[in-house]
């Protein structure tokens, strides 16, 4: 009966995850766009904390008989220091990181909102390490949204627990989420008057470090999700995080 509740979760999205919805989709990137044209990219820091707290609303939020456990949080903020750690560990090769691999894994084991709250701490943290900017916010949205839609696809039977399955996602979605939302971003950060054509150059110059960024999610998809989701999986049954209605 675990077994069966880790492999195949129940397809319908609860109140909780549909807030984050609402937040991730609507207010984040609201927030991001606030903080361009209001606050002149300065306030990266408050925006960035803004993303994490949008992010914490809904665990916050008592929409459900099962709540959030402090377990839960711990086994999803070690996630997030692994995604960091892993960053850290192969700064010497650009863009070749795990980290959307692990947040890949996050939103499929714990959920749409853990993968969410997995990359954008990952990303935020992280920056610490490798420098924060405007671009800070922007990571943290890219990183964070690939663990949702993981999240979501899985709960909907349309992502499978499979090396395949997991490595085409986190190949596609590296290059055309991550690689399209951070171009985006670029063009808008650093050129002085957005155009198409500026966007047209942002993609075509940053199109081989969004495949290298691929191929590297897919390379640690691989390696690693196979006994990561093993692990986590008896984490989750020991102390008893297995989703319930």
């Amino acid at each position: 009966m675990q077994e069966e509740q880790l492999t195949k979760p129940n397809r319908r999205l609860s109140r909780r995850t549909l807030l984050s919805a609402i937040l991730i989709l609507v207010v984040i990137p609201a927030t991001i766009l606030m903080g361009i044209y209001l606050l002149n990219d300065r306030k990266y820091y408050f925006i960035s904390l803004l993303i994490i707290l949008y992010t914490m609303l809904p665990f916050a939020m008592v929409f459900e008989k099962r709540k959030p456990q402090a377990r839960e949080l711990i086994v999803i903020a070690v996630l997030a220091a692994i995604a960091v750690a892993g960053r850290s560990a192969f700064f010497m090769l650009p863009q070749f990181k795990p980290v959307v691999a692990i947040v890949i894994i996050a939103g499929v084991s714990f959920g749409a909102e853990a993968g969410f709250l997995v990359g954008a701490t990952a990303g935020f943290v992280s920056n610490f390490f490798f420098g924060q900017g405007p671009w800070t916010p922007w990571q943290m949205f890219s990183f964070g949204i690939i663990g949702f839609i993981a999240g979501i696809l899985f709960q909907k039977g349309l992502l499978r627990r499979r090396k395949l399955s997991l490595c085409v996602f986190g190949g596609l979605s590296t290059l055309v989420i991550y690689g399209g939302i951070i171009n985006l971003g670029s063009a808008t950060i650093f050129s002085p008057s957005f155009s198409w054509q500026s966007l047209l150059a942002v993609y075509a110059s940053g199109f081989w470090f969004d495949l290298v960024h691929a191929i590297a999610t897919v390379f640690f998809l691989f390696i690693i999700s196979k006994p990561m989701l093993e692990k986590l999986d008896r984490i989750k049954v020991k102390y008893g995080l297995i989703e319930r209605e």
